[in-house]
């Protein structure tokens, strides 16, 4: 074992969690979940991760590593009126459908025929809301919020990867030798707690349909990109059955879907992780047990977190979705003639519309489509 298996790791870990943890506890406070299931939550994600990690690791020899889907979780924190049984619900169905995509081709090339646009649209459309309130939360709070930010503007240009890490880290500092108390630090365990999924067919169109779409677009097409322009072959049909099949068993625990990793993968891929790129997939291994010490570790991080001003949090949640949010801008008008049905998009799933009880998200990818079928069609007359 290589002490440089063990440092990347312990850093990719650690930035996939510190970055976007806020994020996910803003999913679970919108569907209403309960202090015990949203700590069940993260339990379940980390040890999804671990076992995903480790599996596709082991059985591949590339280092495959895994993330919880930060897209699918704002996604689920910008959802109103589901419950948490029919979250888990939506979880469940997204997860059959990425493991189904792996496992048959006509699925995977139907989603393929989307244009990458008008997915792009949506994804910038759900992670706009969230980057809006950043300027909010430093009208509310300057004096945190600030200094948070200038720690964010700071590391992003030596380190982008560690820049939300460091606003979180700088930002919780301040909190605490301010006003802001440190709470009782829980000592037991956590635990997994079982929620029956209720199927409720508004909770299935707008909330899983789209978060199968997101997690796919823009979590496991980059987490492969990221792995072939490091010189490996993903096992892309086998992580996709596995992260599929993954988040379809933890969804009743609260999870939402798993995925590839991007940004954490490539902390993992360089040559000074091992100078051997035939032994370099021990790393999924190490990454493994590092996530099964954050989920254990997990009641104590929230209740940290918890203590936490809202607005800092807040705050925290559009600083991390920055990055995302460029990205998806950036692929939406790409391509010239999907940029006007991609705004359409963008601006009906931002909208937050909610129609016969299903999500903007589905509307707005239903009228990004329908405008850009309109397009073609009065191109080719």
């Amino acid at each position: 074992m290589r002490l440089s298996l063990l440092s990347a790791a312990v850093v990719a870990a650690l930035v996939g969690y510190g970055s976007t943890i806020a994020l996910v506890l803003a999913a679970a406070a919108a569907v209403g979940a309960s202090e015990a299931q949203t700590a069940s939550w993260v339990l379940a994600l980390c040890l999804g991760k671990a076992v995903g990690s480790a599996f596709l690791s082991w059985q591949s020899r590339v280092p495959v590593v895994l993330a919880w889907s930060t897209p699918g979780a704002a996604l689920v924190a910008a959802s109103e009126g589901a419950t948490m049984a029919e979250a888990v619900g939506a979880f469940v169905l997204a997860g059959g459908l990425i493991a189904l995509t792996g496992a048959l081709r006509p699925l995977g090339r139907a989603v393929a025929l989307i244009p990458d646009g008008i997915a792009a649209g949506m994804l910038a459309g759900v992670l706009l809301p969230f980057c809006l309130k950043l300027a909010g939360a430093a009208e509310a709070l300057p004096l945190l919020v600030l200094p948070a930010v200038a720690v964010f503007a700071f590391v992003r240009l030596w380190n982008p990867a560690f820049a939300v890490l460091a606003a979180l880290a700088g930002g919780s500092a301040l909190a605490f030798a301010g006003e802001a108390a440190l709470p009782a630090i829980p000592l037991a365990l956590p635990t997994l707690a079982l929620i029956a999924p209720e199927f409720d067919a508004a909770a299935l169109i707008g909330l899983g349909l789209p978060l199968y779409f997101v997690t796919m677009a823009s979590q496991n097409l980059p987490g492969f990109a990221v792995l072939r322009a490091a010189g490996y072959e993903p096992p892309v049909r086998s992580a996709l059955t596995v992260t599929g099949g993954l988040s379809a068993l933890i969804a009743p625990f609260g999870g939402h879907t798993i995925s590839m990793a991007a940004i954490t993968a490539a902390i993992c891929l360089g040559d000074e992780v091992h100078p051997d790129r035939g032994r370099r997939w021990i790393v999924g291994l190490v990454y493994a047990g590092v996530w099964v010490a954050l989920g254990l570790f997990g009641p104590a991080i929230l209740a940290c977190i918890a203590a936490l001003p809202p607005a800092l949090v807040a705050a925290l949640v559009g600083l991390a979705l920055l990055g995302p949010l460029t990205g998806a801008l950036t692929a939406a008008f790409a391509v010239p003639d999907q940029r006007f049905a991609a705004v359409v998009t963008l601006a009906v799933t931002g909208s937050g519309v909610a129609i016969l009880g299903i999500g903007g998200a589905f509307w707005g990818l239903a009228a990004g489509l329908a405008v850009h079928a309109m397009e073609r069609a009065a191109r080719r007359a």
